[in-house]
């Protein structure tokens, strides 16, 4: 599938079969135990084709908007789909926004359960993962 399409096939076939996660957030040192369905760390606004996750996120502010989607019922799953063109999902009291310069997600139980993480559209490995801003890391050429 091209597109669009593909992420909403992949969104409907992982609502069925997606399990919360009892996850433990690092943010800054601060650690924030959840349960959710996702968490994602971003330094700018959009992924995916053109998802707003993380309206507030800047990539020149030198911090990470970590957006947390709540355990909550599968049918605010669809909600938050299309709320995601316009970055309205995270008025929503089951997501949560934190915001810092060094992030760790981790599972914080059952023991021996792993959960693969993504990165731009690859999955690297899994959890746990860190990441940080690295102010100046990358030098951009803009007219």
């Amino acid at each position: 599938m091209r597109g669009s399409a593909a992420y909403y096939v992949g969104a409907l076939r992982a609502v069925v079969s997606w399990r919360h996660a009892d996850y433990l957030i690092t943010v800054d040192g601060e650690e924030h135990r959840r349960e959710g369905y996702t968490v994602v760390a971003a330094n700018s606004g959009y992924y995916g084709f053109g998802k707003h996750i993380a309206p507030d996120a800047r990539v020149d502010d030198g911090l990470l908007d970590v957006v947390l989607i709540r355990r909550a019922p599968r049918t605010l799953f669809f909600a938050v789909m299309r709320e995601l063109a316009d970055g309205t999902h995270v008025r929503r009291p089951e997501v949560e926004v934190m915001r810092g310069r060094e992030v760790r997600i981790e599972l914080a139980g059952p023991p021996g359960r792993t959960l693969p993480y993504g990165a731009d559209g690859e999955l690297p490995g899994v959890l746990p993962v860190t990441a940080r801003i690295m102010p100046g890391a990358l030098r951009v050429l803009a007219p």
